[in-house]
């Protein structure tokens, strides 16, 4: 990764960035399937990435770096799905509940052996292979189980200790929230920018459809959106899903694309599985 901060930013501050390179002027693309196609996404500021998909991570770092792109690894925070190659040594005792839905297991923030893996056994790997920044996903998981208030803040106060142990320890860092609204309080001075999924169009897990956002979700999450760019100064990332082989695909991304440019968010509109560049590649 290239260090996103420092190579293109400097030591500016975060307001200082949002005011410069406002949402309208930054762009992003999100690919998690295999062999990513990094020469189709040259002059996309923040490209994020399945770190596992990416064979020889230095290369891709490093021409992303003379390109003056960031590279960002995914990472799961909240949860581990099943087919991680290390979710055999993920202490069994931090795990709390399935999600059914995308075959992975909640994990208890709360636990000391659970931050201590996820950084040593996670994010480690990926520095030591020159990853430098991070898409953080799965940040309120911990909803799905924790029911009470006290609950629920337990294991937000537990995140948010995680982050500031992730900087500590790797101070040059660059992090992207998923979500996660709830902790930029008090971490989002180390926050580079907030995505959220399916602000217009979204995917239901359980039906397995594509279809529009309800009015009432979209204002909540325009809202929370808009707060983390107005009031943190943070670029704000929405991720849409149009279905990949309907026959209106085009017209559908990029209307949709369109619609969430003039929200004032930045605009990634694909399938639900990332693995798809139909916003880059079909007609404006």
């Amino acid at each position: 990764m290239t260090v996103f901060g420092c190579a293109i930013f400097g030591g500016s501050t975060l307001l200082d960035r949002a005011t410069a390179h406002g949402n309208a002027e930054k762009t992003v693309a999100f690919y998690y399937g295999p062999t990513p196609p990094l020469e189709d996404m040259v002059g996309i500021d923040m490209v994020i990435l399945e770190p596992d998909h990416v064979a020889r991570p230095e290369v891709a770092l490093q021409l992303a770096a003379k390109r003056r792109q960031a590279l960002f690894a995914y990472v799961s925070i909240g949860e581990i799905n099943v087919t991680r190659n290390y979710f055999a040594q993920v202490p069994r005792q931090t795990l709390r509940t399935e999600n059914k839905n995308w075959g992975s297991w909640i994990v208890d923030q709360t636990s000391p052996l659970w931050r201590e893996f996820l950084l040593t056994s996670i994010i480690e790997p990926l520095w030591r292979q020159g990853w430098r920044g991070f898409f953080l996903d799965t940040l309120d998981s911990y909803q799905l189980f924790a029911k009470t208030d006290l609950e629920r803040e337990r294991q937000r106060q537990a995140l948010v200790e995680t982050i500031k142990y992730l900087k500590a320890r790797h101070p040059d860092a660059n992090l992207i929230f998923n979500r996660g609204f709830e902790l930029l309080p008090d971490v989002s001075q180390f926050v580079h920018a907030v995505a959220a999924e399916s602000l217009y169009r979204g995917y239901d897990a359980v039906k397995g459809q594509y279809g529009q956002v309800t009015p009432s979700d979209r204002a909540w999450l325009t809202a929370q959106l808009a707060n983390a760019r107005d009031r943190y100064g943070l670029p704000a990332i929405a991720i849409d899903y149009v279905s990949p082989t309907g026959p209106d695909t085009c017209a559908e991304t990029m209307n949709t694309a369109s619609l969430i440019r003039a929200a004032g968010f930045i605009p990634w509109v694909t399938d639900v599985t990332l693995n798809s560049l139909v916003q880059l590649r079909c007609p404006s």
